[in-house]
């Protein structure tokens, strides 16, 4: 995260704490496709994304009014966080019903740019065919490692951001980073 975003972050997330709702708006322009993307990539359908999506900023909003006290520095971390929990207990709540699916063959972005629009088109076409690749692999890395590569290759985050949103020292999520690399660096030889 840019200086200049992280000031705004703050900005937004100490208005939003007194009941701006114009900053909430401006929170959600400002996050709603990245945390789209990470659900997505963790849950594998572009329905339950949008509508966990939607959940987190509901949750986000309801969190902010009925608590005094908050322990995250930024909102970027406290969405995220509540992103975690709500996809936690959505697959808690698939395997009380008994039917977990991933829909990994019927991967689709629903719609969504999530390319740099400045970037030239052979960038474009590079970047998409890199993430295709690595869409069809992700869901085969376990779940710390498919997280850890979506916040920070996927999502962007900074080694302090993904620290704070996963409550883990620099050096952890240093070390996470490099065995999840490893680990899809594996499964992409392997065909």
């Amino acid at each position: 995260m840019k200086i200049g975003n992280s000031i705004k972050d703050r900005l937004l997330f100490l208005k939003i704490k007194n009941k701006d709702r114009l900053a909430f708006i401006k929170a959600y322009d400002l996050y709603v496709d990245q945390l789209y993307r990470f659900i997505y990539f963790k849950v594998g359908n572009s329905e339950e994304a949008e509508d966990l999506t939607s959940s987190v900023f509901l949750k986000t909003w309801t969190y902010l009014q009925e608590n005094s006290v908050i322990s995250e520095k930024t909102l970027k971390s406290l969405l995220y966080k509540i992103s975690r929990n709500l996809i936690i207990d959505h697959y808690r709540k698939i395997n009380r019903h008994g039917n977990v699916f991933l829909d990994s063959d019927n991967i689709d972005v629903a719609g969504r740019n999530f390319i740099d629009e400045k970037q030239n088109l052979i960038k474009q076409n590079e970047i998409a065919f890199d993430l295709t690749i690595i869409e069809t692999k992700l869901p085969e890395l376990k779940d710390e490692y498919r997280e850890i590569i979506i916040l920070r290759f996927i999502n962007e985050l900074s080694i302090k951001e993904i620290a704070e949103i996963l409550e883990k020292s620099k050096g952890n999520v240093r070390i996470l980073i490099y065995r999840a690399l490893k680990a899809l660096k594996n499964l992409m030889e392997q065909k």
